[in-house]
């Protein structure tokens, strides 16, 4: 391998090693302070000028904005530092030690996203000695696994801002313009707790939330026939069930009763409408069962994202690239970066399919082509 590729091998297997599990589960839940000190200490060894903002009061989780260059306009390099949790018996070697076989790169994380930022580096080290006329900024964000707080308080504080951001996220280096939101809620029903024998002696909220499953399911029918969109493989917005926890005892009437679902929300659709419409609904079937039912949501929601196909971002990926722009199901950090006013496309080596699941790995092949392809956008943006 040529040094530049030893370079990026050292660098992925020391940011795989470094843990930063994100979560909604509190006992998996890490800081990814440790990720981003790494960052930080090679973009500044670089010439960056470099910015740790903690998301965090106690500093365990934070973003890392690297600047080379200065000015307005100029281009974002995007990625999360964060990964989720992880079966450690399910994988064939250690998730935390980088492992090279098969001409894959095996580790947590390897691709969903810490491998795009070594690559991310070894792209902006060519120019380096180069005079920027726009600013190259390399971003790394918390928690996008889980709160995508990282993201939401880069767009409070109205930073960074270029004319055009890449996020690296896994599509086969293929640019992705459009993707759909995601709410993740909760719905909670109170009843009243009895002997099963006499089922006068109870309220089951079982059985209220049998009424609320069925009702969901109609909803998500509805929404199917009003917001269909044949950009996406799959073309409507989707909603499953996910978990559902309730009562103690089979010879008890159910007392309490919580299930947990998703949505996915094609463009068009805005989270706090659809969530006023859930909230009318299961409100009704509360008032008929004489049941406390009541819907929150477990993470902040991510609205749809899209990216107008005749956009100058857009049609250059695309011809760099050699892919026409596509739309995927997963949510990115991209509404909160083009919020800050920028062009924002998803691209980055590596492919989805791989990711959240034992013996995650990125192809070796396609290292060298996000350099190159990351290279031509530098200069595009800031040359």
């Amino acid at each position: 391998m040529a040094q530049p590729h030893k370079v990026i091998l050292d660098q992925l297997r020391q940011l795989v090693a470094t843990p930063s599990v994100s979560s909604t589960d509190p006992h998996w839940d890490q800081g990814n302070r440790g990720v981003i000190e790494l960052l930080e200490s090679w973009l500044s060894g670089m010439g960056f000028a470099t910015e740790i903002m903690d998301v965090q009061p106690n500093g365990a989780k934070a973003n890392l904005i690297a600047t080379l260059g200065s000015g307005p306009g100029g281009l974002v390099l995007a990625g999360h530092s964060d990964t989720v949790p992880f079966d450690e018996d399910r994988w064939q070697s250690d998730p935390l030690g980088l492992s090279e076989r098969d001409n894959r790169l095996y580790g947590l994380g390897s691709t969903d996203m810490k491998g795009f930022f070594p690559i991310a580096i070894a792209a902006a080290s060519r120019y380096l000695d180069t005079p920027l006329k726009q600013p190259l900024i390399l971003l790394a964000t918390a928690d996008e696994e889980s709160s995508m707080s990282g993201a939401r308080a880069l767009a409070a504080a109205g930073r960074p801002r270029a004319r055009a951001a890449v996020i690296g996220e896994p599509t086969s280096l293929v640019p992705v313009r459009m993707h759909k939101g995601i709410m993740m809620e909760s719905v909670r029903v109170t009843g009243r707790a009895g002997h099963s024998s006499d089922p006068h002696l109870g309220n089951s909220a079982l059985e209220g939330m049998h009424a609320v499953m069925g009702d969901l399911m109609a909803y998500r029918q509805s929404l199917q026939e009003r917001y269909r969109n044949d950009f996406f493989k799959v073309a409507w917005p989707t909603l499953n069930l996910g978990c559902i926890h309730g009562g103690d005892s089979p010879n008890r009437i159910c007392g309490r009763a919580e299930l947990h679902f998703d949505l996915r929300l094609t463009p068009g659709n805005f989270s706090e409408a659809v969530r006023e419409e859930i909230a009318g609904r299961v409100s009704r079937i509360g008032a008929a069962h004489q049941l406390d039912i009541r819907l929150a949501p477990l993470i902040p929601s991510v609205e749809p994202f899209e990216q107008a196909a005749d956009s100058e971002l857009v049609r250059i990926a695309e011809k760099l690239s050699g892919h026409r722009a596509e739309a995927v199901a997963f949510a990115t950090e991209a509404p909160f970066l083009q919020e800050l006013g920028m062009e924002t496309i998803v691209m980055g080596p590596g492919s989805i399919d791989r990711a959240h699941q034992p013996d995650e790995y990125l192809e070796l092949e396609q290292i060298q082509p996000c350099i190159e392809l990351l290279s031509r956008c530098i200069e595009h943006y800031c040359l």
